[in-house]
């Protein structure tokens, strides 16, 4: 079951970390059934890295969702935490009308769009800034993730 970067698709190498600077490579999800997680975030149209047991009892999944320098992992052997206990996974996208959109089209449950108004307010940002509009959903597990609309970053960013 080993395997790398099997969607096929062709990736660029990311440049090399410098020294000094620390990325955020892989984020670990507890999961209870491998297999649903792995066809739920394929079911994504996230790019399946690796798939493979360097030794009984071991089993790492990898994803990277598109245009992503950090990776999720999941499976047998590697994380100790409940499944369903990793909660607000920040995913930045340009456009959350879209992006809600297509999660919903690939059959995913997520709620409607909402701001910060001293407290979750339904709608979106009324002046549609970056940073201020959410919509949330969970994998199968109940590990929640909170995607936020970004469409011009802060400075220094």
């Amino acid at each position: 079951m080993n395997s790398t970067d099997v969607s096929g698709e062709s990736t660029t190498a990311s440049p090399a970390v410098k020294p000094g600077e620390w990325k955020l490579e892989v984020i670990a999800l507890p999961v209870s059934d491998v297999d649903r997680a792995k066809e739920f975030y394929a079911s994504l149209g996230w790019r399946l890295d690796i798939d493979f047991e360097p030794y009984e009892g071991v089993r790492a999944v990898q994803f990277t969702p598109p245009g992503s320098g950090c990776s999720i992992a999941f499976g047998e052997g590697l994380i100790t935490a409940e499944p369903g206990s990793v909660q607000r996974l920040e995913m930045a996208v340009y456009d959350i009308d879209a992006a809600r959109e297509e999660l919903i089209g690939r059959g995913v449950e997520v709620s409607e769009l909402f701001h910060l108004d001293g407290g979750p307010v339904p709608g979106p940002d009324p002046e549609r800034r970056s940073y201020q509009t959410y919509a949330t959903f969970s994998d199968p597990d109940g590990n929640g993730w909170l995607l936020q609309e970004i469409k011009e970053r802060l400075p220094g960013r």
